[in-house]
């Protein structure tokens, strides 16, 4: 039996990390220009499947198409409502290299799309026809990243079930690569000062246009390591001295967010608690900290 949640050591597999970053973004500004603008961006994120990460149906005229990642089969999958399909292998190769392969494989399909080809929420980038620079891909590696994911996933949607006010789904953001579900107070925030990197100060405001309690799941580039993270924006007054669990969380003050490190998970005798553990505290340290109406927001039902 495979371990359902397994070691994600990022030295191990930074090279690789980095090249799928920009793959998925190349895969992300595809659903962005194909699907309508919906608050917060959530039209753009990528969601779990069994095998990987998909799209979901985007439109194209009057047919419908899906991009899938396959980290099972190695493969990126295109399929249309039709009933044709395309693939491009997942091996090491140029991200320009998959950049020119994806839209070959679209054109094959009479679907036509551009995209911005200036990757988001990346310091220093490199549009993707011209990155010759980033071209690894270790197949095992992608695997055991994206079982995290799944991993992760599962948790989530256990946790956004507990919340009856307004939340997001469970989805993946390509811009910072990481695993992310969101609740809202029902109140409007701050305006959010921007500053992200290739990414509009006006698309940031509008993501943060809402009072949140956020969390999620961050492979770790820039950390250092694979992390769970949660954080609340505006950030309420004592939110980084609140107790929250487990032992092995704690307030990241560059970041400004409750880190947990995935090996905490990873290695512990049930995963699935400590991280709903973590969520949860997370969570009523902000909602309490904010003065939100958490009895209202709370599911009734909920055992």
């Amino acid at each position: 039996m495979l371990n359902p949640w397994p070691a994600l050591n990022l030295d191990d597999w930074q090279d690789t990390y980095a090249t799928l970053h920009l793959w998925t973004q190349i895969v992300g500004k595809i659903r962005l220009v194909q699907t309508p603008w919906i608050n917060h961006s959530w039209h753009v994120a990528l969601y779990l499947t069994a095998q990987g990460l998909t799209t979901g149906p985007m439109p194209s005229g009057s047919g419908i198409f899906q991009i899938d990642f396959d980290f099972i089969s190695d493969q990126l999958r295109i399929t249309t409502s039709d009933g044709h399909t395309q693939t491009v292998e997942l091996r090491p190769r140029t991200v320009a290299d998959f950049y020119r392969a994806v839209m070959a494989a679209l054109a094959e399909l009479d679907i036509s799309v551009q995209i911005n080809t200036k990757p988001n929420e990346i310091p220093d980038s490199i549009p993707f026809e011209q990155d010759d620079t980033h071209a690894s891909y270790d197949a095992d590696a992608a695997r055991r990243c994206w079982r995290v994911l799944l991993q992760s996933d599962r948790v989530f949607r256990e946790f956004r079930s507990h919340f009856c006010g307004k939340v997001s789904p469970v989805h993946f953001f390509w811009g910072s690569f990481d695993l992310a579900v969101t609740r809202f107070s029902g109140r409007s925030a701050p305006e959010h000062p921007g500053g992200v990197p290739n990414l509009p100060d006006d698309v940031a405001k509008e993501a943060y246009s809402q009072e949140v309690s956020s969390a999620g799941f961050w492979p770790g580039a820039g950390l250092g390591y694979p992390a769970f993270y949660s954080y609340a924006y505006p950030t309420p007054a004592g939110f980084k001295h609140a107790p929250v669990q487990p032992e092995a969380a704690f307030f990241h003050d560059e970041l400004g967010e409750f880190i947990l490190p995935y090996n905490a998970v990873q290695t512990a005798i049930d995963p699935d608690q400590v991280l709903l553990s973590f969520l949860q505290s997370t969570y009523d340290a902000a909602a309490h900290l904010a003065s939100w109406d958490k009895g209202t927001l709370r599911q009734t039902w909920f055992k």
